[in-house]
């Protein structure tokens, strides 16, 4: 039913990356579109809060790909630098191997080439070369296959496309291809890292992934001044200048269909007819809870089969002085890495040594933390699923500190003045997240493109998906995507 000023009416269910982007996009295209989100504040997984004069980012941590903050902001006529500060790190982030073996990622791409062949010979030309296989990957994938709506293997079938196929590597191993270049366990962890905290198994991941490494080791690491909050923020003006209204604290209760279409949002005791639906919570809360049966794709079996990315232990500190040798991203690989993959994606079990991620934000940008105090992000990736009482947090705290503590040679805990963890319940709790997945589907063979469930449903005929449990992926930028891919979708329905 069209909405009384003659415009279509859509509903995105979630003010996350995704929905915002797609929200804006159908705003700007003519339609009266309400956001409906469960939390008090916007942003999704990219929240913020403060507390004792910090300000914690909640979520994402790393910007790379800034292209796609850009093409999405163009859409309006605006600039990433009309919203926020970007920042390129130098260095990107430091890596932390066995002993306390420091390595400085730098951000100029010659040094990081230099950096290479100190650790072993003939390593500068061949990360060239592997840098440039993933350029090519990153310039096909990001602008000719990542904004297709993953319907049919057909959109992937052009001339162009298919002869590409050999050198996109869909169908080789992440891993077997980084060791055809690379001998040096921890020139591979470096390499294999981005896989690990947003994919599955190295072995498990499609070579086509390296893209990721000419995102992160070429186009620069980069940091939003403020906060990754300011994005979230900016994404919200962009919405809100389109047109979007937004319910925050409105929790979707149900979705009423009739003849294979939705009729009505009810939210909060209210009902809304609506012409379209973009759902990009939780995709698998929305079918099993806002909808009737048989207006389902997927059952309990077919998410149980799944590979998800992993979930995570975060510890959000506030400490009351100033720590010593931090970069702004400190990624502690000093254990197996190939232990901590196989207890997350095979046993899915708590990890016996794991690996951990140590943000620092302060040390870039003072506005995050009181003068001369310290603002820390601790993140541990742990299988999704796992129970997570206060006991097994504590646990881990000590393990994550011990380590911390060690290769800062002070001590932190002391010094703590705000403490607050989060974990898989959690998730759960604030996004109705399946298992308390953080992060969403794994980027495996199985779970690439066509192969991702649906961004559009084949039960009900105006309701569309986004966000990380679709095309194309886990992270921000991909959530980005997806709402843009959803909101294209939902305008080529209400026009046809």
């Amino acid at each position: 039913m069209p909405a009384n000023n003659g415009k279509r009416t859509v509903g995105v269910i979630g003010a996350g990356f995704a929905g915002m982007a797609a929200s804006a996009i159908l705003a700007q295209s003519g339609c009266n579109v309400t956001i409906f989100e469960k939390n008090k504040s916007i942003g999704g997984r990219a929240r913020t809060f403060t507390e004792h004069g910090f300000t914690f980012d909640m979520g994402p941590s790393w910007y790379w790909m800034p292209d796609v903050y850009e093409r999405f902001f163009g859409h309006f006529g605006q600039s990433v630098s009309n919203f926020y500060d970007l920042k390129k790190l130098d260095p990107g982030f430091a890596v932390i191997f066995p002993g306390n073996d420091l390595l400085d990622i730098p951000a100029d791409f010659d040094r990081l080439c230099e950096l290479f062949e100190s650790i072993e010979k003939g390593a500068a030309d061949k990360l060239r070369k592997f840098i440039a296989d993933g350029e090519f990957k990153y310039r096909v994938g990001m602008h000719d296959m990542v904004y297709k709506p993953g319907h049919s293997i057909t959109e992937f079938m052009s001339l162009r496309l298919f002869g590409q196929a050999l050198r996109l590597q869909l169908f080789s191993s992440f891993s077997k291809h980084a060791r055809r270049f690379f001998k040096d366990p921890r020139l591979l962890a470096l390499i294999e890292f981005p896989v690990l905290f947003l994919g599955a198994m190295p072995k498990d991941t499609p070579a086509l992934y390296s893209l990721m490494n000419y995102s992160g080791l070429k186009q620069g690491t980069f940091y939003p001044m403020g906060g990754f909050g300011q994005v979230a923020d900016a994404f919200h003006d962009i919405a809100l200048k389109a047109g979007v209204q937004f319910r925050t604290s409105e929790t979707v209760e149900k979705l009423e269909s009739s003849g294979s279409k939705i009729q009505h949002i009810h939210s909060s005791g209210r009902s809304m007819p609506m012409d379209a639906v973009v759902g990009s919570a939780d995709y698998r809360h929305i079918e099993e809870a806002l909808l009737e049966p048989q207006d389902r794709q997927y059952d309990d079996s077919y998410w149980e089969s799944r590979t998800f990315a992993p979930s995570c232990l975060l510890f959000y500190l506030g400490i009351g002085r100033r720590v010593s040798n931090l970069r702004h991203h400190n990624l502690f690989f000093d254990e197996d890495f190939g232990l901590h993959a196989e207890e997350i994606y095979i046993e899915k079990k708590w990890p016996t040594a794991p690996l951990f991620y140590v943000c620092c934000p302060s040390m870039t940008d003072s506005t995050v933390a009181p003068p001369g105090q310290e603002n820390l992000f601790v993140l541990m990736p742990i299988a999704t699923g796992l129970p997570d009482p206060e006991t097994i947090r504590e646990h881990y705290y000590g393990i994550l500190m011990d380590r911390l503590e060690k290769f800062t040679g002070e001590n932190i805990r002391d010094h703590v003045v705000f403490k607050r963890s989060y974990s898989v319940s959690d998730f759960k709790s604030d996004y109705n997240a399946y298992q308390g997945n953080a992060y969403g589907l794994a980027n495996t063979l199985r779970q690439t493109a066509v192969f991702k469930p649906k961004l559009r449903s084949r039960k009900v005929d105006n309701l569309f998906y986004a966000g990380q449990l679709t095309v194309p992926g886990p992270g921000v930028p991909p959530a980005i995507i997806s709402g843009t891919i959803a909101a294209r979708e939902v305008l080529k329905y209400l026009n046809s």
